[in-house]
Order: C-alpha cells, then structure tokens, then sequence
C-alpha cells in the first residue's frame, strides 16, 4: 500500500510539473477542464488508438487540475508493462478546454537469446519451455517468469542449488531491440543423505523407505556399524524365544547400515517425493491402516551436496473386514460373489486389495471380469462403508447388474499399411457375439505380437448404446516398421563370411503383380518373406528363401510354409581341380500349423516334411569322405505362447516341443545295408530328435522383468548298427551365431565361453557334436526404452549348460556355469541385435582359453 501511494504521488508530482506552465495551479480550489485532444508520441510498435483507450481517458471528458484522473492514466499505462518512462504534458489551453500529450518510452524487444553454462540437450529441452520468441517485449514478469522456468527444470533434475541470470545488451542492429543471455550455474546435484521416519510403531522404516521408489538414501554399507546394539536386540529376543523378534532385529540393522540402490540415484526430485509420500500412505492402507497421516515433513541442509529428509506420522488404529453384504445381485449368489471377491471376515482392511478383487486385478479373477466376460458391459458395483465399529468395518457391495450387451460393430482406425481383414481376423470380438472384456484384451495381445504395431499405443474405445442394448468396439493401432534388412559379418573356418538378408513381415504375395501395389514393395496381407544370402568368396556361398502364409484360405488359422536352400562349402579350388574339397547342400521343407481350441487357445501345432541332400566331393567328415547322403523326415511341433510383447514381455511364457524322425528303412527292411561302407551306411539317414524349450517371464517391479529358461536336446537312432547319424548334431557355446553352418548341425548360444567350446570331440580335438545337451538361464531385464523405433533394454545373466557324445554320459547338473550382462537393441530395420559379456567360470579340458571373459554379438533370438 506504500508503494503504491508513493507511485500514485509521484505520477501527481510529474504531472502538475508538466501542466503547472500551461494551467494556473490552485490546489485549494481544482480548476475542471474538457479534454480536447490527446496526442501520443515516443511509440513506434503500438497502436496509438488502443494506448489512449487503455489509459482511461478520451475526448471530451471533464477532468479536475489537480486532480486524480490524469494519475490514473498514468497507473493504467504502467499496469501494461510496455514502457519504461511515462509522463503526460499539457500542450495548450484554450478556455476550458485542455490538450493532452502522452510521451511514452517503449521497452526494448527481444531480438535473440543465448545460454551459458548449459548442454545443447538442455538448451533444446528449455527453449520448449520458455517460449521466448523474436519481438517479445521485455518486461520484469517476462524475465522473472524466464529465471523461474529455467530453474525450475535444474531442480526437477535434482540440482537444487542452480543460480539463474539473465542479462540483457543491446542490439547494435537493431534499435530498442535485447539480446538476453540466460546464465546457469548448475552446481551439484542435491542428494538425500538421510530419510528419517518418526512415529511408526507398526511397520518398520525400512520397509516404509522402500515403499518412497524416487526418494532414495544415498548408497551405505556398513553391516557392522554398532554391532553391539544389534547383537544386544538380537540375543534378547532369542532369550525370550522370540524368533521373529530376532528377525526384526536383523532386518532393521540391515535396513538402517546396508543401503544399495543400483536402479535409483538418490537425488532428491520435489514432484517425485510428493507422489513417494502417497506411496507410504497407500502403504499403511494396505496393511489395515486406513486412517494413517503424515502429520508434517521437512527437507532440510545438511551441506551444499546433501539433504535430510524427515516425515511424522501419524499410524492410527489398524482395521479389519467385518461384514460383507451384496445388493441387486441377481445373476450370482452373495455366496459365489464373496468366494469370487476372496476377502473373508478378519481379514486385514485393504483398500487396494478390496478394490483390485472387485473391479480389476491381473489374474482377471475380479468379480468385474465374471460380469463384463459375460456381456453385462452396463455393470456397476460400488462398495460403501456402512458401519465403522471399533476395529471394525462392514461394507455393503451395492451393484446394477443392467443387461447384457452385444456387439453390433468392429472397426479398426490408424492401419495405413495393414489391410482390415488382417487385423480383424485375430480380433476375438465378432459382431453378434456377447461383449466380453477378456476377449478384447486377448486382441490387444495378438495385435501386438504381430509385429505390426506399436504396442504402447494400442487401444480399445468402446461405444455402448444403452437404449437397444449393443456395443460398437473400436481398435486403434499405430503402424510400425516391420520389414528388416540383415547386413552383418561372421566368422567361419578362420574367414570372414558376409550376410545380406532381407525380411518382408507384412508381405502382399496377390497384389504382386498390382502395378500400383509396389510402394516400395506389395505389402499389408501380413505374409513373410525372406531372402538370404551368405558368401566369403570362393569358399563358401548360401542362399535361402522362405515364404509363410499365416491365414491359408483367409478363413482359419491354419498356415502354410515353405522354403529352399542351397549353400556350397570347399577349400577354394576350381571344379575342374581334382584337389577341391566340397561339400554341398541342397534341401526344401513344407510346412502346415494350425492353431489349437485344446488345452487352450494358445496352443498351436505344427506339421513339417524335409528334405535335405549333403554331397561330398572328397570332403573329410568324420569317416565320410565322398558320395549323396540323403535327410527326408518329418516334424511335428506342438507350442504355446502366451507372452505378452514380442521384443520386451512382461510377462506370460513360451513353450515349444518337437520331434523330428526318418523313416526306420533298415529296420523294416526296406534297404540292403553294407554296414562296413559308410556311404551304404549313411545313403539315407534314419535318426529321431527331440527337443524342449521353455521360456518364462515374470514382471517384479515396475518394468523390471526376470526370465527364466531351459532347454533340451536329443538326438536318437533305431538301428544300432547304423550308430547315430553323424548329421543333425548338437554343437554348443558361444553366441550361437556361426560363419555358416553344415552338416544340418543345430548351434546353441551359452555365453562366457568360446563358439562350440562346449561340443564333445573326437581323439584328435576336433568337434563332432553332441547327441544330446540341456541348458538354463535366469534373466533380470530392465528397459531404456520402449520406443518401437529403438527399443533398448538390459539385462543381467546366469547361465548353465553342457553337451554330451552319448546319453550314458549325461548329467543335467554337472554343467558348465556363467555370468555377465548385456544390452539388446531392437531396430524395425535389423531385428534384434545383441552385445553381452559373460564369464565363464569352468575349465574346458583341452581348449585352455575358453572359458573366462567372453563377449558375444547377436542377431535376432540367437542367444535364446
């Protein structure tokens, strides 16, 4: 209020000073004048016209000299924020009349800003922020608004002591025109030395702190810091038999010592801790607490660098469920509700539990779901606290069961490349059918695990129509990049051997030859097609294709699959050289899958036939050396996937069985052996071969997700005589990626030791596979992003496995151990790649080396 009477006195002062020459000033009796005119002078920006209607006054008003009108014109520009120097003359009187001039001084305009002290990111991110554009008027607000924006975002990144300037220069360009330069000292981050919790007695501090995800103490370990006081608790509590006493006294010793965060910085972050304070009410609420508080909190210096942390609180009285009731319930009984709701009488009052079981819960086991899966899309329950009594608390579930809903509609919006009956038919909400929210979640899952679509961004919007009693179902997608290029280089028998591949996900093989279908290429019937080719030179050259119909006949999903391929290994020489070694490779397979209503619908089931011709031209493996050796059986695979993404599950798993088996020929009869000629021998393979895989995953906290995996292998015979096929084996180790591979050999990865370390050999240290190997891995993921353009995420590893000549040598716990970590990034471009580093912890014998720190490269699924 002084300032502002000192203002309003000086406006008085300059204007009587400026009118005193023109106008007889007699202060005991004010003089009334009509305004005659009003002119503006010293703008060159604003409208002249809207500065005389700001200030308050126009022609022809009666004003008193002296008197407070004129002040107040003055306040009025002044409000604006515009000028820098204001005063009203007098410029002539005629009679009663008085003529106005407004001499104004405009505030500069921005014509650049700059930062100092700041990152090129940061800069990006605050210029965002600030919104600071070329011709802005520079005001106090403007440049006080501009210090706080800038500080504010240092101090949400934990830089609590950040000093802002912001200095203005002229531009020796352009007149009445600033450059500002934004000055930030960032200093060091702010991190929490100490969160202290008082007034709990019911649920320990360090169980509170856990529950405070973004307001984490800095890193401690000190387990033997007073060990003497918890030693002292601890024996205490022994000494009164009081084990879980005992318990307690260790954990909160180790709470208090032992602090390790390896997710979490502890930078202390102003909006994060008001949501960590939610989460130690919500805490309290779940263990029965509901009217728990924090009473008050402070966050307080300890230096420059670090904070304190202090909350009190106030617990309460712990309740429990008492009665629970059910209203308006026709379809089901109270009884079948309440086992559905699984809350009994006694049971620790929770809120979240409460609310989970009735409206939504992960399992889909909810009282919401028995409803909503069965079409009543128009149900309501709300759970009301009718009676607060003592510790106890009885609720009345008061429910509007409506009428069940049809599906009148499906419509898919956001496909720009994917045709709508590729996406309609995995849709499992038809029209006709009852609305059920299990089968449009069930959609979701396989819209996402087409690979198609960014799987953040799916949605669901559905339209219901109360008045007849149906529902139209709209599904949104977002398409993604989905073909992927393979340019990469692998080793092979001491060369490097270059891959160039490419994979066509959403193929269109009918409209191939549409002319205006080629953008770049026929695309959105969701067909694979692949191509690949593999050469060093002279030594060795592949090629492979492979085309898969998912939708055979656009009906069902039965699919059809086939490939060929044809891949040339020799020592380089000419053909017409009769010292070349050769061996080739020339085979196709054809494939049908369908997939199956029993157990499940996740189920799927898959029918292969083989064919494969290895021919050597004075090519040594193992006893063989030159003739056609045939490979025609047949493969079934029976799999069930249930997971939940593609490149980063969260949860759900993976399991593939196959066999794969020739035709006993020599046990039948069917063919005359010489079992001393090993081309006799192996002129047509007969081997079985069974496999096992199973992948699990598991989502712990957040978006940390742990993976569990085992894999087995074996490779069977049916005539003795014959022995096991010297093809089809197993070679273990390494990355599982290989320069080429032959002989139908299957490579299976195990990090942290050398490619094929972990293969059996022969007399002379060469590998000759194995006939049968298990494997094992526990995974901890965790995402750097999950950006369909670049998913990034990683991981650390334990792995254990081994390979075996024969099955009387086989042990599933005498295996070969490992650890390490890594990262995997996936490009809709290249698919999956992979960098790991492992460390083996077993001696090979005989190939010293290969075990110990080990890095591995991946493409795609190869370390799986």
């Amino acid at each position: 209020m002084i300032v502002r009477c000192l203002f309003l006195a000086s406006c008085f002062l300059l204007l009587t000073s400026n009118i005193r020459a023109q106008v007889e000033m007699n202060y005991a009796k004010p003089q009334e004048y009509e305004i005659g005119g009003i002119e503006v002078t010293g703008t060159k920006y604003l409208d002249k016209s809207v500065l005389k209607l700001l200030s308050g006054l126009t022609v022809g008003d009666r004003i008193m000299i002296p008197g407070d009108q004129v002040s107040k014109a003055i306040e009025n520009l002044w409000k604006q924020g515009l000028f820098s120097d204001i005063s009203i003359n007098a410029q002539k009187v005629v009679g009663d009349k008085i003529f106005l001039e407004f001499v104004l001084q405009e505030r500069p305009r921005l014509s650049a800003f700059r930062f100092t002290g700041t990152r090129k990111s940061e800069e990006d991110d605050i210029r965002d922020k600030i919104k600071l554009i070329k011709g802005k008027v520079v005001t106090e607000d403007l440049l006080l608004t501009t210090k706080n924006i800038v500080g504010d975002y240092y101090i949400e990144k934990g830089f609590l002591n950040t000093e802002v300037t912001i200095t203005e220069a002229p531009d020796a360009t352009l007149p009445n025109n600033v450059v500002l330069t934004i000055g930030v000292n960032r200093k060091k981050k702010v991190k929490i030395n100490q969160v202290i919790v008082h007034g709990n007695e019911k649920i320990q501090s360090g169980k509170l702190k856990r529950t405070m995800k973004e307001t984490k103490e800095k890193n401690i370990f000190a387990p033997f810091r007073n060990p003497d006081v918890a030693a002292k608790n601890i024996i205490s509590a022994i000494a009164k038999s009081d084990m879980n006493g005992a318990i307690d006294a260790l954990e909160s010793h180790l709470n208090e010592n032992v602090k390790l965060n390896i997710f979490k910085t502890s930078k202390f972050l102003d909006s994060k801790y008001r949501d960590d304070k939610t989460a130690l009410i919500a805490k309290y609420n779940e263990q029965g607490f509901r009217d728990a508080t924090i009473v008050r909190d402070s966050v307080y210096k300890v230096n420059d660098k670090e904070v304190n942390v202090e909350l009190w609180v106030d617990e309460g009285p712990k309740y429990y469920f008492r009665n629970i009731t059910w209203t308006g319930n026709t379809k089901y009984t109270s009884e079948y509700l309440g086992k559905v709701l699984g809350i009994k009488k006694g049971d620790v009052y929770n809120q979240a539990a409460l609310e989970a079981n009735l409206l939504m819960n992960p399992q889909s086991t909810d009282v919401s779901s028995l409803y909503l899966d069965d079409g009543y899309l128009f149900f309501d329950v709300k759970p009301v606290e009718i009676l607060a009594e003592n510790d106890s608390i009885d609720i009345e579930m008061r429910m509007r069961e409506g009428k069940q809903a049809r599906i009148n509609k499906v419509t898919v919006v956001g496909n720009t490349k994917t045709n709508d009956h590729v996406i309609l038919r995995e849709i499992r909400t038809k029209p006709g059918m009852l609305f059920s929210r299990s089968d449009i979640i069930r959609s979701q899952r396989e819209l996402a695990n087409l690979g198609y679509f960014n799987s953040e961004t799916l949605g669901v919007n559905p339209k219901p129509n109360p008045v007849d009693g149906t529902v139209d179902i709209e599904y949104k997608v977002e398409e993604k990049p989905s073909d992927q290029i393979e340019l990469s280089g692998g080793w092979g028998a001491g060369r490097i051997v270059g891959t160039l591949g490419v994979t066509f996900n959403n193929f269109s093989m009918r409209n191939i030859f549409k002319k205006g279908a080629w953008q770049p290429l026929p695309a959105g019937d969701g067909q694979k097609l692949s191509l690949r080719v593999q050469s060093n030179g002279l030594y060795f050259q592949s090629y492979n294709a492979s085309f898969t119909e998912p939708w055979l006949g656009g009906k069902k999903p039965n699919s059809l699959s086939f490939s060929v391929f044809h891949s040339v290994q020799s020592n380089g020489k000419p053909k017409s050289d009769i010292t070349r070694q050769a061996i080739l490779i020339t085979g196709g397979s054809v494939g049908l899958g369908t997939r199956l209503k029993w157990p499940d619908d996740f189920f799927t089931a898959y029918l292969e036939g083989i064919y494969q011709s290895y021919n050597l031209k004075n090519y040594p493996l193992g006893a063989l050396i030159n003739g056609q050796y045939n490979n025609l059986s047949g493969k079934i695979t029976l799999s069930r996937n249930s997971i939940s993404d593609p490149i980063y599950p969260q949860r759900g798993s993976k399991i593939v069985a196959s066999f794969q088996t020739t035709l006993p020929i020599t046990s039948f009869g069917l063919r005359s052996v010489d079992y001393g000629d090993p081309v006799s021998k192996y002129k047509w393979l007969e081997f079985n071969k069974t496999k096992f895989s199973y992948s699990w995953f598991q989502n712990l906290a957040g978006k940390l997700v742990m993976n569990v995996r085992t894999q087995f292998g074996f490779l069977g015979l049916y005539n003795r005589q014959l022995g096991i096929t010297p093809f089809e084996r197993f070679y273990l180790g390494g990355s599982g990626l290989s320069g080429f591979s032959l002989d139908g050999r299957e490579i299976v990865a195990l990090r942290g030791y050398g490619d094929n370390t972990l293969t059996p050999t022969n007399n002379q240290g060469n590998y000759t596979g194995g006939t049968i190997y298990n494997k094992y891995s526990l995974e901890l993921r965790y995402p750097v992003s999950l950006n369909p353009s670049a998913t990034i995420f990683g991981l650390a590893f334990l792995e254990a496995g081994d390979a075996y000549d024969k099955f009387d040598n086989f042990n599933p716990f005498g295996v070969k151990k490992s650890a390490g970590f890594g990262v995997r990034i996936f490009l809709p471009m290249f698919g999956l790649l992979g960098l790991d580093w492992g460390y083996g912890f077993d001696q090979i014998p005989g190939r010293p080396g290969s075990n110990g720190s080990n890095f591995h490269f991946s493409i795609g699924q190869t370390i799986e």
